[in-house]
């Protein structure tokens, strides 16, 4: 049965208040897809290994005797520490699977239904759970479900390597593991549609996603322009393959991020920096004109941006109407978040003192997301979920009303 979310003190009941989400994931895709649930006000309970969360150990940095990359994806769940080898912790994660409104798992695909816990197995004593399984390419019986998933390798199969880097360099992967981001995001969209279809049918279903996948659909103009085509696209750098002027320019001091996307945005740009006659040429007049001759265009502009520091052309461009920005590092990036009158940090304090994470993107007028937890220490509700699994009547919550 669903469990009533929270509310009181705690905080305002979140728009998934009720459900109960028994998270057998691990790493960052499936944790981030269970942090966003819980940011909406689900009761996460995080079923660990004796050994942890692999992430717990991914480091350094650490702050205290915790891995910053298990921090980043593990707010707002309970931690709980089963063995699945052993009959008392099977035990314990069959009642929890029983009782779950949402599961998630990236186990190797099949694994789960080793211990009885495959979406038949849970679907039959739970048939309104809504199981979601996360791979690297492909469920049970695909050819990919025995290969091990991680984001850098599938970025390097997904060939977003090829198209990330400069240009007639390496191929090159994404700073952060975005294909494992993309999937999480993409779980939970998959998770609330079926929540949804849920209150029409009363049943649940299996939702399945993988990396692969996830992957390519990132792609999106590039795999069009291979798909519908027949161009093959590769890296350049700051540069977009279909807009220009949309990159990166130096400055006096530094370098600038300018995106004109469009003939009015270019115009605009183009009075800014001193040269109306750019938009007259007939090279440069219209945006497949301006792609044709783009290093010709990029050199013209530099001369000019020559001229001022970074700081100057932003104020001056985006005053002008040009979308533009520094080139931040990520200290940067957060001061100006807040300058622009953003929140973009929450601090919260647990166990291990205080702890920071990036806030949740969603804003919701009448459902706000809410913090309710810092991320766990392992087995930190490991008594506390067993005793209620053991004695608490099937309508019991977890979380007090």
């Amino acid at each position: 049965m669903d469990q009533p979310g929270t509310a009181g003190a705690r905080g305002p009941r979140g728009p998934l208040a009720g459900c109960l989400v028994a998270d057998f994931s691990r790493v960052l895709a499936g944790p981030l897809a269970t942090m966003v649930l819980g940011d909406l006000g689900a009761t996460v309970v995080k079923v660990e290994h004796p050994n942890g969360d692999d992430t717990r150990q991914w480091g350094p940095p650490f702050a205290g005797a915790e891995s910053t990359y298990f921090l980043s994806v593990n707010r707002n769940k309970r931690s709980v520490v089963l063995d699945l080898a052993t009959d008392e912790g099977l035990s314990h994660a069959r009642h929890l699977a029983a009782r779950a409104t949402v599961l998630v798992e990236n186990f190797r695909p099949g694994r789960l239904a080793e211990f009885g816990l495959g979406y038949d197995e849970v679907a039959a004593a739970n048939p309104g759970v809504v199981y979601c399984s996360i791979s690297g390419f492909g469920g049970d019986g695909t050819p990919g479900a025995a290969l091990a998933g991680y984001d850098f390798v599938v970025q390097a199969m997904s060939g977003l390597m090829s198209v990330t880097g400069p240009a007639g360099g390496p191929p090159t992967k994404v700073g952060v593991a975005v294909v494992d981001v993309l999937t999480g995001l993409h779980a939970a969209i998959g998770i609330l549609a079926a929540l949804g279809a849920r209150r029409d049918s009363g049943r649940g279903q299996l939702v399945e996603v993988n990396l692969m996948s996830s992957a390519l659909a990132s792609l999106v103009n590039q795999a069009s322009a291979y798909l519908n085509a027949g161009s093959l696209p590769g890296a350049m750098g700051n540069r977009h393959p279909s807009i220009t002027p949309y990159e990166t320019f130096a400055t006096r001091d530094g370098v600038v991020a300018v995106a004109a996307g469009n003939d009015g945005q270019f115009r605009a740009l183009c009075r800014t920096v001193g040269d109306e006659g750019l938009c007259n040429d007939e090279r440069f007049a219209t945006n497949p004109a301006r792609v044709a001759h783009r290093d010709e265009l990029v050199e013209a502009l530099e001369l000019l941006l020559a001229g001022r520091p970074a700081i100057e052309w932003v104020e001056l461009l985006r005053s002008a109407g040009v979308p533009c920005g520094p080139v931040n590092d990520i200290d940067a990036a957060f001061t100006d978040a807040r300058r622009l009158g953003l929140d973009p940090v929450v601090e919260q304090r647990g166990a291990a003192g205080a702890v920071r994470t990036v806030a949740n993107p969603l804003e919701l007028s009448a459902t706000p997301v809410t913090y309710r937890r810092p991320p766990p220490a392992l087995g930190e509700d490991t008594e506390e979920v067993v005793s209620w699994l053991r004695n608490g009547a099937p309508g019991q919550p977890l979380d007090p009303a």
